[in-house]
């Protein structure tokens, strides 16, 4: 029972960062670091922020907690032994 568990949250572990690479790619560069050396400062914010970049950001967030969530289950049953 807890190894399927374990392997369960290990799964969901490796799909949420997955799925946490892509978000954090399809943010907008802030600008002023290492993106501007290789044309990131080039393109200029039209709109600031928009509806679509704040819900980027709420599911960013979602999703880095599953991920938080889940490392820390996984830890604790292969502490415990389970």
């Amino acid at each position: 029972m807890t190894t399927a568990l374990i392997i369960g949250l290990s799964i969901l572990l490796v799909a949420t960062s997955m799925i946490l690479v892509v978000l954090i790619l399809l943010h907008r560069g802030k600008g002023g670091g290492l993106s501007d050396l290789f044309g990131g400062g080039v393109t200029s914010s039209i709109g600031g922020s928009s509806v679509a970049e704040k819900n980027l950001d709420r599911l960013t967030i979602a999703v880095g907690a599953v991920w938080a969530a889940s490392i820390v289950a996984v830890g604790l049953l292969v502490r415990t032994g389970g």
